[in-house]
């Protein structure tokens, strides 16, 4: 699927070979336990193998959540021939979104490659893009651009249900981890990985066509937003380094008044401001710009000095065609 913007095919390199997801499934399945598995189903009671249990699960569910591929696949293959491949449980999961949840991409493959409904949700509007970019799963979301499956929606979401894109999931997760990583005050491997395979998401959800401009409806978030509102140095730098050709444009959306500078300027005490400011005005952000209360960014520094500061000076604000240098006090 083409990226929404030509440019953004390039964003792949931005991260280092290293933090690059790679696809790791795709491994055979082991001809004994499958002919086993076939052997287990033949046998098998046929309400047994179709029905669903008090809680909506099928066995086909229990299977995947389980972790067992050839049983599982041999079970897609029963449901399929009666049309119940994608019956939903209790909380509204295919057996397709279960396989998601449980990060077995070999397993979401497979049954991509039997017809699975990739576009079907969750009782929350969640679809497998969504889930797995929560999770920070960037090889599952690699699987869903299997080229067998039905066209499906890398920037889809639920008015009703979901107001996020899979895109705003991933940065929304990789800004959760990042915070874990702050506040343990350690190196944590595990954290840092997991904020490397998050900010893989971003990537890959990018690379197969999520519209990097796309605003979440009940807040009017851009996923820029979304990453200054809560001091995610690392997401900002890397968002505002792809190669966009409208990136002022993108820059200066408004979130319900606010654009990307505001919001940054309001991070009073966050370690990061200073930088976030600068990366964002260094991107063409329009300092002059109003919000609904008539303020520009300048006006929601924070004021005074608390403690010890480092001020640092930034060009925030536009006066009579002449821009004026105010200082950014920020919390050491």
């Amino acid at each position: 699927m083409p990226v929404a913007d030509p440019s953004l095919a390039s964003s792949w390199s931005l991260l280092g070979p290293s933090q690059a997801a790679q696809l790791s499934f795709g491994s055979s399945m082991d001809a004994t336990k499958l002919e086993e598995a076939r052997m287990l189903l033949s046998g098998m009671d046929y309400s047994r193998a179709t029905r669903q249990d008090e809680d909506g699960d099928t066995i086909l569910h229990i299977y995947v959540a389980k972790g067992l591929r050839e049983c599982a696949f041999v079970a897609a293959e029963r449901l399929r021939d009666v049309g119940r491949l994608d019956a939903k449980e209790h909380k509204g999961k295919t057996a397709l979104l279960v396989a998601v949840t449980a990060n077995q991409p070999e397993i979401v493959q497979d049954l991509l490659s039997l017809g699975a409904d990739i576009n079907a949700c969750d009782v929350k509007g969640q679809t497998a893009l969504h889930l797995a970019a929560h999770y920070g799963l960037p090889v599952v979301l690699q699987v869903n651009n299997y080229p067998n499956t039905k066209q499906h929606d890398y920037h889809s979401r639920s008015e009703k249900l979901y107001s996020m894109t899979p895109l705003h999931c991933a940065a929304i997760s990789h800004s959760l981890t990042m915070k874990a990583l702050s506040s343990s005050g350690l190196v944590d491997v595990n954290l840092q990985n997991k904020a490397a395979e998050k900010l893989s998401c971003v990537q890959t959800l990018l690379n197969y066509g999520a519209f990097l401009l796309s605003q979440e409806i009940k807040s009017n978030k851009t996923v820029l937003h979304l990453a200054v509102k809560e001091g995610n140095v690392d997401l900002v730098r890397y968002l505002l380094r792809i190669p966009l050709q409208n990136m002022k444009d993108f820059v200066n959306l408004k979130a319900h008044g606010h654009t990307a500078l505001h919001m940054a300027a309001g991070l009073h005490g966050n370690p990061h401001q200073a930088e976030i400011l600068r990366l964002l005005l260094s991107r063409g952000a329009d300092p002059s710009i109003r919000n609904l209360e008539n303020d520009q960014p300048a006006h929601l520094l924070q004021s005074g000095l608390q403690g010890e500061q480092v001020s640092h000076p930034i060009i925030l604000t536009a006066s009579q065609g002449r821009l004026v240098s105010v200082v950014v006090e920020v919390n050491s």
